[in-house]
């Protein structure tokens, strides 16, 4: 996929991966995902069940669930500035 300036976009993901905690270490449910999104433009994210659409959404807005869920990499760009929190490691 090709992306546009990081600098027009409204919101930037890059290579954001999630984790959360098991019995057997650390499970990673989203892997890799990056978009941009411009002013004036309309992102759908789709897929099956359990694929990582809402796991998606949660870290882009700070919400993965912790403790027990982690942002392990990536980063989320909003207006230019990081969405860091807690849950970001």
């Amino acid at each position: 996929m090709e992306f546009g300036r990081a600098d027009d976009a409204l919101v930037t993901v890059r290579d954001l991966a999630v984790e959360f905690a098991t019995d057997h270490g650390w499970e990673r449910v989203v892997n890799g995902v990056s978009f941009d999104v411009r002013r004036g433009e309309t992102l759908g994210i789709v897929g099956e069940s359990g694929s990582g659409k809402s796991v998606t959404c949660l870290a882009m807005t700070g919400l993965v669930p912790t403790p027990g869920g982690r942002v392990a990499t990536g980063s989320v760009m909003r207006h230019k500035q990081s969405l860091k929190n807690n849950s970001y490691t």
